[in-house]
């Protein structure tokens, strides 16, 4: 019969004749315990099937070497390339990562994040949801000192770390590619305004016009709740039915824009002839589409790894102060079929 009763360091101490302590020091490799115990301990903990209780360590010490990440989805590339760099650089010096979604839901951030707190995570990497416009539920992490890093989709203002890139700049960029190959006539499928990162795009987009003496026409920006394929084909759909529809596409992100490229072959339009389209995070879809998807780089993995680096070098400072330190990472356009007309 199996015996499935765990083995303490009571059950090693027993054994061997030695006090717990000793067996503790000695698993510990305390240098206060001689080189002899310490390994017929260590021989019989392995013997014996012992597994240290990390849980009930770090319920004692408040540590316990995880940091909790809060993501909306995790079937979205650009967020499976973010959570692999976290986990190569945490893992690296040692910790795990608990990987929790939103699901784009403001209740569901909450109840995350909560969990995360009560699990007693080292610190926690955020990329908000579609939802959430208030960040009172993070407040609890900054008042018990654990390193909060707010990633991609950032509050405007949070006294903490936030790793993103220049959205503003990344949009100028795309928008001008399209009127570089001629493109006069540019919509803009735009996420919700509330959403930084999306504001930030949009205010990219509509200062390109501007620059380059092109009418901004409100007609030609269709706001989108989830950035979803169906939303991309719905808001496609809308654009071409205009009077004067646009011979250019600039989306806040790939799949919407892929949609765009579909509904528009659909309709028997040739890309980037009649219509020009740039998407957004170089998501491998861009990669499939045919014509392949011009797109603005995102550096997800890279963003990951800045994150963990915030957090691990935050956890060795001896004195914490207030913290608002905002790092860019750097992105550029990648010029595909579906825009190149030069």
């Amino acid at each position: 019969m199996t015996n499935n009763k765990d083995v303490t360091i009571y059950d090693i101490a027993e054994k061997l004749n030695l006090s717990t302590s000793t067996v503790s020091r000695a698993l510990k490799n305390h240098s206060s315990i001689s080189k002899k115990t310490t390994k017929k301990v260590n021989d019989a903990a392995k013997e014996m099937g012992y597994t240290p209780n990390t849980l009930a360590s770090s319920l004692r010490s408040n540590k316990t070497k995880t940091i909790g990440v809060l993501i909306s989805r995790i079937n979205r590339p650009f967020m499976a390339s973010l959570i692999s760099g976290i986990e190569e650089t945490a893992q690296k010096a040692g910790y795990n990562v608990i990987i929790t979604q939103s699901h784009d839901s403001y209740q569901d951030e909450v109840d995350m994040a909560q969990a995360l707190y009560n699990s007693r995570v080292s610190g926690i990497i955020c990329s908000l949801a579609m939802e959430t416009t208030k960040t009172d539920h993070f407040q609890q992490f900054i008042d018990k000192g654990i390193p909060l890093v707010f990633v991609d989709r950032v509050p405007k203002e949070f006294n903490t770390y936030r790793v993103m890139i220049d959205n503003y700049s990344a949009a100028f960029k795309a928008t001008k590619h399209l009127i570089e190959q001629g493109c006069t006539r540019i919509a803009h499928i735009a996420g919700l305004k509330f959403r930084n990162i999306y504001n930030e795009r949009e205010r990219g987009y509509r200062d390109a016009l501007k620059q380059y003496n092109l009418e901004v026409d409100e007609d030609l920006i269709v706001h989108v709740k989830t950035m979803s394929y169906e939303e991309g084909e719905k808001a496609t759909n809308k654009l071409l039915d205009l009077e004067t529809p646009p011979d250019g596409i600039f989306s806040s992100n790939d799949t919407t824009a892929v949609a765009a490229i579909q509904v528009a072959k659909n309709r028997g339009l040739k890309i980037p002839e009649d219509i020009a389209v740039i998407g957004f995070n170089n998501d491998p879809i861009s990669h499939i589409i045919d014509p392949g998807l011009s797109t603005i780089s995102h550096p997800a993995f890279e963003m990951g790894k800045t994150c963990s680096k915030k957090i691990l070098k935050h956890l060795k400072r001896s004195k914490i102060d207030s913290i608002t330190e905002i790092t860019f990472l750097n992105t550029e356009v990648i010029v595909r079929g579906s825009s190149k007309r030069k």
